[in-house]
């Protein structure tokens, strides 16, 4: 009788231990916001934000994967780059090109009407990517929510790996933030949609005529890696160098590049998050309160 109390007592304890770090660190979830906005949806308000500046201008998927990724990749996912100021990221060469910034305001707007205080700028970045992502035929991934925003933004802190880099540069700067090789690959399928500057590519242009998919399921960012016809550099060293062709060969036969693509946006999501009460809830996304 003694030891099985005993073993009860132990297991009260554990369950004790988990329901209060959970209640203490506040973990990224899936419908984190469920019930803490009234009646209000929050993912749906911001959904129909993207959806109306999609249909009027639908580079704005390239251009939200970019800002995401141009956050999570500095401090982590603390919507830091949105902060205005004269030595904030915002102001670093790299980000100088980084839209949308216009977007998430209004998506903040949104949600800042229907319940103050409640909705993180940093996660205003992530459902609203998310969101573009689907709209233009990516597939639709389940957000984790739950992240604070940053107090800090510093251009010094800002170091960006660039498109010319080789892709064991990638993989190295990808790890990280604790990402593999895998990740990169997928992350940097991102290249599929948008533009990009013709110095980037004056000494890469190709004749694309034919270099569609034979299979429509088979992602084209892939399928032209594997005909050496890569738009950024980075993206041909993929499809060349031993570390990450392996990988490319079988992301482009297995069917599924759009779900792959998904998880590892949010496992992207997740680098260096504020949770629980660490950080704050902006009032406004271009300043801390």
């Amino acid at each position: 009788m003694k030891f099985k109390a005993a073993v009860l007592l132990l297991a009260l304890e554990l369950i004790l231990g988990l329901i209060l770090a959970g209640c203490c660190h506040g973990a990224l979830q899936v419908g984190f916001y469920r019930g803490k906005c009234g009646f209000a949806d929050v993912e749906a308000m911001v959904a129909g934000v993207i959806t109306a500046q999609f249909l009027r201008d639908p580079t704005i998927v390239a251009a939200l994967l970019r800002l995401q990724f141009h956050d999570c990749f500095v401090n982590g996912c603390d919507a830091s780059i949105l902060i205005d100021g004269i030595n904030s990221e915002k102001t670093v060469p790299p980000n100088l090109s980084v839209r949308g910034y216009d977007i998430i305001d209004q998506a903040k707007a949104a949600v800042e009407n229907a319940c103050p205080g409640v909705v993180s700028c940093a996660d205003l970045i992530a459902i609203a990517t998310r969101d573009a992502v689907f709209l233009s035929g990516g597939g639709r991934y389940e957000v984790e929510t739950g992240r604070r925003d940053g107090l800090v933004s510093i251009a010094q802190n800002v170091s960006i790996l660039g498109p010319k880099i080789s892709a064991p540069e990638a993989i190295a700067g990808f790890a990280d933030k604790g990402l593999n090789a895998t990740d990169t690959v997928l992350l940097l399928g991102a290249h599929s949609v948008g533009v990009t500057h013709c110095s980037l590519i004056k000494d890469r242009v190709y004749n694309f005529q034919g270099t569609g998919s034979p299979d429509p399921a088979m992602d084209p960012f892939l399928v032209n890696i594997l005909r050496s016809r890569g738009i950024l550099q980075i993206d041909q060293q993929l499809g060349m160098d031993p570390l990450t062709t392996p990988i490319v060969r079988n992301l482009a036969g297995e069917f599924d590049f759009p779900t792959r693509f998904g998880a590892a946006m949010v496992k992207m999501g997740a680098i260096g998050v504020l949770t629980g009460t660490q950080g704050e809830i902006r009032r406004s996304c271009r300043a801390t309160n």
